[in-house]
């Protein structure tokens, strides 16, 4: 319930709020909190585990991922913020702790002096190789163990639609 002082009545009456009931179907609204509550939960333990194991944080991890897919080992920054869902200023705080560690490099963009790249080096790519079993043992552990074979089809196919119609502008 939502505090919202006064007598009985009046917080029976305030316990709805029309922000949350209006134009959506409730139990598409309990289906978005479980799934932030269980992206949430999952992303602990993973963390956890990874610390545990001594390898590369999630955040990192998911940097120096998305540099090894890139052409070239690659990306502008805005490009890598996209790529990894963060705020530029966030991305600009993580790089730069990740390439004091020797893990990435960033390098300034030939055609656009303003612009720079962050590239993988070969210290990164092997992180990335140290991390991966780990990673994929607590993947299997917080979120795949959970789900059947039927499951995890079903929530594939509904997270690209959700995916995809995110990414149209």
């Amino acid at each position: 319930m939502i505090p919202t002082g006064g007598s009985t009545t009046q917080k029976k009456d305030r316990r709805r709020l029309p922000v949350v009931d209006e134009g959506l179907e409730q139990r598409r609204n309990v289906c978005w909190r479980n799934f932030l509550a269980a992206r949430a939960a999952a992303v602990d333990r993973i963390e956890d585990d990874l610390a545990a194991a001594e390898v590369l944080p999630l955040s990192w991890y998911d940097v120096l991922l998305a540099l090894y897919e890139a052409p070239d080992h690659r990306l502008r920054m805005h490009e890598l913020a996209r790529a990894i869902l963060v705020t530029r200023g966030g991305l600009t705080r993580l790089v730069a702790r990740i390439e004091a560690a020797g893990l990435l490099r960033r390098e300034p963009d030939p055609a656009d002096k303003r612009g720079l790249y962050a590239s993988l080096t070969s210290e990164g790519l092997q992180a990335l190789r140290t991390t991966w079993p780990a990673y994929a043992r607590a993947i299997a552990e917080h979120f795949g163990r959970h789900l059947t074979d039927e499951e995890v089809e079903v929530l594939d196919r509904a997270l690209c639609r959700v995916l995809t119609a995110g990414r149209e502008r």
